[in-house]
Formats: C-alpha cells, structure tokens, sequence
C-alpha cells in the first residue's frame, strides 16, 4: 500500500514538474536581441530545454541516475509533460 501511494506522488510530483518546466523554458525562448524566439528556432529551443530539464530529474528511487530503458522512457514522458 504505501508503494502505491509512493509511486503515486512521484507520477504528480514529476507531471507537475514538467508543467513548470515548460513554462520556464518558454520564459527563456528569447534572442540575442531581446525578442521572443518563433517557429523553428523556438522549437528547437524548447526541445533541448526540456530534455536538459527532464535529464536533470531521471534519477530512480535511490538517488542513483536511470540508465537504458528506464532512462528512455523516463524521458519521454517527462518531454511530453504526462
């Protein structure tokens, strides 16, 4: 039971997270000049964001870095914001 409700906290905590972290990372989509980035620059911006974001989160229960097919799937559901 208390597993479950774990788990259930680190799904929210980490949907929630990635809700930020796309607000933050459009905070950031500015040029050199001071102007808001759009169409392909944006997007790639805010792909390497998120993926630097969601990097900085992939770490298990334990603390240590995921690896492999945790690590993937981690990542993208983190990019995705679910």
């Amino acid at each position: 039971m208390l597993r479950k409700m774990m788990l259930a906290v680190l799904v929210v905590t980490f949907a929630g997270g990635a809700a930020l972290a796309q607000e933050a990372c459009d905070s950031k989509a500015v040029g050199k000049d001071g102007k808001p980035l759009a169409g392909a620059a944006k997007t790639s911006f805010m792909k390497k964001c998120m993926a630097d974001t969601c990097a900085t989160k992939a770490v298990s229960q334990d603390g240590k870095p995921l690896s492999g097919a945790a690590k993937t799937s981690f990542m993208k559901k983190c990019e995705k914001g679910a």
